[in-house]
């Protein structure tokens, strides 16, 4: 199994999608537990969810569970969220705080982790950010996110339907912002926060580097807002669904147009 697949298009939108997959290697799959091996906090059908929204649009996805490594944290162990409740690069709980692991890995396992999936996603989400750089003077990465909406160990109450992350506005250029923003507030009976309980990850703060031609911009947007139920087993609600891709598509088609004024050719 490759750890990541790129579908390259020829637009100035780069969608990265870090935790939309599901494969674990058979022996790190014997060392879950029963509730490990459940994956309950993947980014359910996300990939589904954004498939063929913004025709010319690059997708760089992981391919591995977030069990086996998480590519939207920092490789040094760093927290992105000091003095929080979450999760780390090869997280020992799961979203409610319960150990996922009958065995741990231990730091050497996780350095061989970071070696064979971690980095090889970032190379590739690299690969292709200065790519369409290259082409269209900028890229703007829109980091595609999904999480239950009730979480009591990460977050109080119900979480937003749409919940953007630009670190505080330093990951992309404030019409960027504006624009999800706009879209997503003028949805009629959905809820939106900005840099809330989520500012961005690892991957929207490490790349977002405006004065440089590179943008990137996080949606976390709430399961409940495409999908059956939260809880197994995942069910893609397609009539929830076709309403908010409608929602992302317009947000994904704003950004490619604004493209030319950030900058670019």
């Amino acid at each position: 199994m490759t750890p990541v697949e790129v579908g390259r298009g020829d637009g100035p939108v780069v969608l990265g999608l870090p935790h939309a997959g599901t494969w674990l290697p058979e022996d790190i799959r014997a060392r879950l537990n029963p509730r490990g091996r459940g994956l309950a906090d993947t980014d359910w059908h996300i990939d589904r969810l954004y498939d063929g929204l913004l025709p010319g649009a690059t997708t760089v996805r992981a391919t591995f569970h977030r069990y086996v490594i998480d590519a939207n944290r920092d490789p040094s162990g760093q927290s992105l969220y000091p003095g929080r409740n979450t999760t780390g690069l090869v997280p020992l709980t799961d979203f409610d705080g319960a150990p996922i692991w009958d065995d741990a890995p231990d730091a050497r396992e996780i350095e061989a982790r970071r070696v064979a999936c971690h980095a090889p996603y970032h190379a590739a989400l690299e690969a292709e950010l200065e790519r369409v750089r290259q082409r269209h003077g900028v890229a703007i990465l829109y980091d595609c996110h999904s999480i239950r909406s009730h979480i009591p160990f990460l977050f109080d109450g119900t979480l937003p339907d749409f919940n953007i992350g630009t670190n505080m506005g330093t990951t992309c250029a404030p019409a960027i912002e504006a624009a999800a923003r706009g879209i997503c507030e003028r949805s009629e009976g959905c809820t939106t926060a900005v840099n809330g309980r989520f500012k961005g990850g690892w991957t929207t703060r490490h790349y977002g580097r405006p004065a440089e031609g590179l943008h990137a911009i996080q949606m976390e947007l709430a399961q409940s807002t495409y999908l059956a139920e939260e809880a197994p087993p995942w069910v893609f609600d397609a009539e929830k669904a076709a309403g908010l891709r409608g929602r992302l598509a317009s947000i994904l088609e704003t950004l490619a147009d604004l493209a030319p004024s950030l900058g670019g050719k």
